[in-house]
């Protein structure tokens, strides 16, 4: 009989896991939450560094999927999990060789940090937000005219002590000036600001991308980070910061603030941990045995890790640490 592996989480790690164990001769099941697969990639438009359309490597994922026939759990909560079983929230229970967990990440939420107005003021909105009006393809101010400026404003969410994420994720600098770029070519006649603490290019084409956002495209970067906003008389939003290369206090009024938020961990990941004996970072995602040879290794054999459950990463770091958690558990089960 073929070895049965459980995967939860059905965005892009559990799909490409599912796939590499099905290819590695183990039945793969995969359990989402939602109603279907995809993850956070069904809310991106495009993707950087190359703007390849994130419905095109969504769309192939499924077909892959579907064409394995890879049993799937839809619309599956999990309520707790062990090496051997599975136990879903209606009280039905999957026994299993191993599990994979795949459950990726949450979005930072940005109301909670209330200097910037999100969900109070008009054109605040979250680079989440950005990215489904470019799918829906309505980017424009709440009145429905052209935004002429536009502010991004980096780190919402990540390296902040004062909402206890102390990490930095990843991708939001990246993600800043993707979109900078997409605006400048939807309204090439505005100014775009993109205000940041650091700007960390780390992958393959992300270097040669902001050169080219500041060579082509002519997108303003400021050190510095906002302190407030506030709304003008004329619809508008003001914002205060500090240039602090300059030393100089900086106020500008602009028609769309866009902020840059950041990956937390999933909330549940708690009672997935306590349940099953698993170790969580100090920033609550999964703690990996070994961060250099067992990254896709818990601390209770037979459960392994896929993409962003255990830190922040990009899609092609989670794809390829997905074939990895797969090949691990493979061989779990294979012995």
């Amino acid at each position: 009989m073929k070895k049965r592996v459980i995967v939860i989480g059905g965005g892009i790690a559990g799909m490409q896991t599912a796939l590499r164990l099905a290819e590695q001769g183990v039945e793969p099941v995969l359990i989402e939450k939602e109603p279907e697969l995809g993850g956070k990639l069904r809310g991106w438009h495009v993707l950087f560094p190359s703007f390849t359309p994130a419905q095109e490597v969504l769309t192939e994922l499924r077909r892959r999927v579907n064409d394995s026939g890879i049993e799937c759990r839809m619309s599956a909560e999990v309520c707790s999990v062990s090496p051997r079983e599975v136990v879903l929230s209606g009280g039905e229970r999957l026994a299993c060789d191993a599990v994979v967990l795949a459950s990726g990440f949450t979005l930072f939420d940005a109301s909670i940090k209330e200097e910037y107005g999100y969900g109070i003021y008009d054109n605040v909105v979250t680079s989440a937000d950005l990215e489904r009006m470019f799918n829906e393809g309505r980017v424009a101010k709440a009145d429905g005219s052209a935004p002429r400026r536009i502010a991004f404003l980096h780190c919402v969410g990540s390296r902040d002590e004062k909402v206890c994420q102390q990490h930095c994720s990843k991708v939001c600098c990246v993600t800043g000036v993707k979109q900078a770029i997409e605006m400048k070519r939807l309204f090439p006649e505005s100014d775009v600001f993109n205000f940041y603490m650091d700007i960390r290019m780390f992958g393959p084409g992300y270097e040669e991308m902001y050169r080219e956002a500041q060579q082509t495209y002519n997108i303003h970067f400021v050190r510095g980070r906002i302190s407030e906003a506030s709304p003008t008389l004329e619809g508008r939003v003001q914002i205060k910061a500090e240039d602090t290369l300059t030393g100089r206090p900086l106020r500008m009024s602009v028609d769309m603030l866009v902020l840059l938020i950041g990956m937390r961990a999933n909330d549940d990941n708690e009672q997935l941990a306590r349940g099953a004996g698993l170790e969580r970072a100090r920033s609550g995602f999964m703690k990996p045995r070994d961060l250099f040879l067992g990254n896709v290794c818990s601390n209770i054999g037979g459960i392994f890790y896929a993409g962003t459950i255990s830190a922040p990463k990009n899609i092609g770091e989670s794809l390829n640490e997905a074939t990895a958690a797969a090949d691990a558990a493979a061989r779990y089960v294979m012995q």
